[in-house]
């Protein structure tokens, strides 16, 4: 069995292609088999007013295009763009493999793996910030 494996908390909602599911008062594993199934934890999403970084601006349009906000064909250029700017200044070792994934995800159009893999240098992103602030 191959797809995407989801391990869901009790009343966790998860976006499936546009449909709000809530799971109920277990955990529950949910296998999502159909390829390219735009698919979003809400737990994860990040809101609007959240958008005040670099990497968060590039999740943002991975999310967009997740909940069928965004068009993909549109979105594709905005984060290649995005990833691109970030690479000049992410220049680490991890960072630029990340960003790699990204990439390579988006060009191929598939969203979820992009946006999992900006999320892993949101921590780092955090952490530059911090010490750029201080």
């Amino acid at each position: 069995m191959s797809g995407l494996v989801l391990k869901l908390g009790p009343y966790e909602r998860v976006l499936v292609n546009g449909a709000v599911i809530e799971n109920g008062d277990r955990r529950s594993r949910l296998s999502i088999l159909t390829p390219n199934a735009n698919i979003l934890r809400l737990r994860d999403a990040i809101h609007p007013e959240q958008v005040n970084t670099p990497v968060r601006r590039v999740c943002y349009i991975a999310q967009l295009v997740l909940s069928g906000d965004a068009d993909p064909d549109d979105a594709r250029l905005q984060m290649l763009r995005g990833i691109e700017q970030l690479s000049q200044v992410l220049t680490d070792q991890d960072s630029r493999a990340q960003l790699g994934l990204a990439s390579q995800a988006v060009l191929e159009g598939v969203y979820y793996p992009a946006l999992k893999a900006l999320r892993s240098l949101l921590p780092r992103e955090e952490r530059l910030l911090a010490v750029a602030g201080s």
